[in-house]
């Protein structure tokens, strides 16, 4: 049974296993980016070592990327950057792990890669249009249609961070990271003393402050989403990242606010559930994403 090398670089963390041809996992491992620290080539430095340990165990017969960042796909290299991870906009990661190990290589962003991991085995399975954000520091976004990322003209398709709503970016109102901030704000907190759990301990024992916080965030993702659901008319709505360790205390009220902004005959064949793969997303979607260029 074929094996190959995934890699599942983020802003905070990179990880990394052997994946056989059936998805399942042989090994995974996990290292620090320490993106500030190093930016792009210091990324570029880890993945190589990486591969290099574990051609030494094994015989892969290709390398899958997963990354944070806006992807060419064709070329495998990296388009657009934020500042979170510096020096990498540019990185042709493709090339460079080609060339040196003499193995196909194939690049795709996190997000498009989670969203491929519930489309082949998570919850959006079987569907033939989906729609997966994912919500942390910020909100990502990929759309699977008929087993594909939809990835635009240019491949800046489901940009949905940036879209624009009443009062600012997407991204910039109802991500993870605002939630904390806004909660701090609202107690006259250091933002840095506090947490999502905080966020949401406080709330479930009925803290009004913790509550708007959350309320405001739930509206704004319902809204969000709503607008996006009108545009691609998607089967399910997969939802990820950090903040949706809450399913239980989220689901109902993202679902109400969700229906809030839809109108009844969309509402009623939109889906709404949990991404299932959690940590190995990026890199099990980067497996999917491998598959597909060489099927």
């Amino acid at each position: 049974m074929k094996q190959y090398i995934c890699i599942d670089i983020g802003g905070t963390s990179i990880k990394y296993g052997i994946i056989q041809e059936d998805a399942a996992f042989l090994v995974t491992g996990e290292m620090p980016t320490e993106a500030m620290q190093y930016g792009g080539p210091g990324i570029m430095k880890k993945a190589v070592k990486i591969i290099e340990d574990y051609l030494v165990d094994y015989s892969p017969a290709g390398i899958c990327i997963s990354t944070a960042g806006m992807v060419d796909c064709e070329e495998g290299r990296i388009t657009h950057s934020a500042p979170l991870i510096p020096e990498y906009t540019g990185t042709e990661i493709k090339k460079t792990l080609e060339e040196k190990f003499h193995l196909p290589c194939e690049v795709e962003n996190d997000v498009n890669c989670a969203g491929l991991a519930e489309n082949f085995a998570g919850a959006s399975r079987g569907s033939k249009i989906s729609l997966c954000l994912t919500i942390g520091t910020g909100i990502g976004g990929a759309i699977v249609m008929d087993d594909q990322v939809f990835h635009g003209f240019s491949g800046s398709g489901c940009e949905i961070g940036y879209m624009h709503l009443p009062g600012g970016e997407f991204q910039d109102m109802g991500a993870s990271s605002i939630l904390v901030k806004k909660t701090a704000e609202y107690k006259n907190l250091n933002p840095d003393s506090i947490d999502g759990r905080y966020v949401f301990e406080h709330a479930k024992q009925g803290d009004a402050d913790c509550i708007r916080a959350i309320d405001e965030m739930v509206d704004v993702l319902g809204m969000g989403i709503a607008n996006i659901c009108y545009v691609i008319n998607p089967e399910v709505v997969v939802l990820g990242g950090g903040i949706m360790a809450q399913k239980e205390y989220l689901y109902d009220r993202i679902r109400n606010s969700l229906d809030k902004y839809l109108i009844p005959s969309v509402a009623s064949h939109t889906r709404l559930a949990f991404a299932e793969n959690k940590n190995q997303a990026g890199m099990l979607g980067a497996f999917y994403h491998f598959r597909g260029r060489h099927s």
